[in-house]
């Protein structure tokens, strides 16, 4: 500096404003500090910002709200330090299209939900919406807050659910369970679209093993309480197990592939080198000899669709169906196929359920149908009347009736009774139904009309066993699908090696599908 002051170089506002807006932009970006990301890793947890990280593209993402603390109005907060309030923030691009991303940060108060962060949320859900772009929430979190959310105020809270509704269907919608997800998040992947689960970490409950002991004296672990095994496997609310962070984001990057990123676009198309002509002999050899023995369908949707490669939701629960993504000629579609390696592939409450909540999905977002038919019906008998099997076969059978995407059938095997409904038969507006010549269609299978209608006239012949066979062979020709096909209630008997070209131009030709609905404001879905 000179003697003289009007010599000297002026002094810069902004330079030191920018240096202390960088350092505190470095310290909310350590979270808990490195103490907490320690032992977040020491549990093989990545840390909120190393998911997002591996989630969206390097240099893309814009976070929004990287000030945020707790709330000046939290007097219960007062002199607590937690950086972006718990929560990141922001959107970036997921394989070259925009996403909104929301990361619970469990190295800052277990990623509970405090006042600011819920803004924080709640911000960036209006921007997902208003800009029909996917919302991703990876969850990590204690829950609400407590000592935010205890007392009267509670009355003005709840503004989260409502807007997840109201986004359903519009936006594609994935809740990750990276850690815990208790209370307050519970109820977000129990109304998102996709949501898989890092085992042996991930879990969702109502409320946590302390409150559970406090309220019902039950002792458990989180695990025991809402770990992947419960939610996979018996609840159905968990769409797969995964093994660790970086599985669920490619799993994550995966599902959004076969997604528009929002309602009013088209499901993307991928460029494929596998050929819409390819015929697979080995599709001549699923099928037993017996119609009463098993096979197992996964087989035949390897040799159909593009490359093998299918995306499974919800494999490990309901097991008599099948539901998942894959893609004919490059388009995504959604696979419904029943599953005779479980049970016969029967009907059952929780297999409509699967069922009916995946073809509704798929109709959101106008991703087109196949469905694969070997099915023997529904489940019979007292257990499954009591627990509701007519309004369980109801919402299968509305969700296939109700929607409006290019659907394609194809019948294996059996196609009996109410099973052939709900499978998209005939009636539920297929743009094509074809069948391999194995195909029987009827009310029920040969052994059943013979025991209902024949059973006396059975009982009362000299040779009963040998007359219940000549019986089940007379009606098993009636069975035979060129009846069907002779009187154009199926469009086309088919070669096995002919399946993948024929669907895939059958979805060529329903590209441009367009149904007419009478007004209304909605259905009334079977619950």
């Amino acid at each position: 500096m000179s003697d003289d002051p009007a010599t000297d170089p002026p002094q810069s506002l902004l330079r030191p404003l920018v240096e202390d807006l960088e350092a505190r932009r470095a310290q909310a970006r350590l979270g808990g500090g490195e103490e907490k990301i320690a032992k977040q890793h020491e549990r093989d947890k990545l840390t909120a910002r190393e998911r997002i990280a591996l989630l969206v593209d390097a240099g893309t993402f814009v976070e929004l709200g990287i000030h945020g603390r707790p709330h000046s109005a939290q007097r219960a907060m007062d002199g607590v330090e937690a950086p972006a309030d718990g929560v990141i923030t922001g959107y970036g691009k997921i394989d070259g299209r925009l996403a909104a991303v929301c990361a619970y940060d469990f190295t800052v108060m277990a990623g509970s939900m405090g006042m600011t962060g819920e803004i924080k949320v709640t911000r960036l859900r209006e921007l997902a919406l208003t800009k029909r772009i996917p919302f991703v929430w990876l969850l990590d979190s204690a829950g609400a807050r407590v000592q935010e959310a205890a007392g009267a105020m509670f009355a003005g809270s709840g503004h989260l659910f409502r807007e997840e509704v109201v986004a359903s269907g519009v936006i594609p919608q994935v809740a990750a369970l990276m850690g815990p997800c208790a209370a307050g998040t519970a109820y977000i992947p129990g109304l998102a679209d996709f949501v898989p689960m890092v085992r042996g970490r991930g879990s969702m409950a109502l409320a946590g093993p302390h409150l559970v002991r406090a309220a019902v004296g039950e002792d458990v672990t989180q695990e025991e309480l809402g770990g992947s095994r419960v939610h996979c496997r018996k609840s159905g609310v968990g769409d797969m197990e995964v093994a660790d962070d970086e599985e669920c984001v490619a799993r994550i990057k995966e599902y959004l592939s076969y997604m528009p990123s929002s309602c009013e676009e088209r499901p993307p198309v991928r460029p494929v080198s596998d050929p819409v002509d390819r015929a697979e002999e080995a599709l001549l050899d699923v099928l037993p000899e017996s119609n009463r023995k098993p096979y197992d369908m996964y087989d035949v949707i390897r040799l159909v669709v593009d490359d093998g490669e299918y995306l499974d939701i919800k494999r490990q629960w309901a097991k008599t169906i099948i539901t998942c993504f894959a893609r004919f000629g490059g388009r995504p579609v959604g696979i419904v196929a029943n599953q005779p390696r479980q049970l016969g592939g029967i009907l059952d409450n929780d297999s409509a359920d699967k069922a009916a909540r995946f073809v509704n999905l798929c109709n959101a977002f106008g991703v087109p149908l196949v469905f694969l038919q070997d099915v023997p019906g529904f489940m019979v008998g007292t257990k499954v009347e009591a627990e509701g099997i007519i309004r369980h076969g109801a919402k299968m059978l509305y969700a296939v009736a109700n929607a409006t995407v290019p659907k394609v059938t194809v019948i294996t095997r059996k196609a009996y009774g109410a099973g052939y409904y709900v499978m998209n038969g005939r009636a539920y507006e297929p743009d094509l139904i074809v069948a391999w010549p194995s195909a029987e269609i009827s009310v029920m299978g040969a052994e059943g009309v013979v025991e209902i209608a024949f059973r006396k006239v059975v009982e009362e012949a000299e040779d009963p066993a040998a007359k219940r066979a000549e019986l089940i062979e007379a009606f098993r020709k009636q069975f035979d699908v060129y009846i069907a096909a002779g009187n154009d209630l199926i469009d086309d008997v088919i070669d096995p090696r002919e399946t993948r070209v024929t669907i895939c131009r059958a979805l060529e030709m329903a590209q441009s599908k367009k149904v007419e609905r009478p007004w209304k404001r909605h259905g009334v879905v079977p619950v």
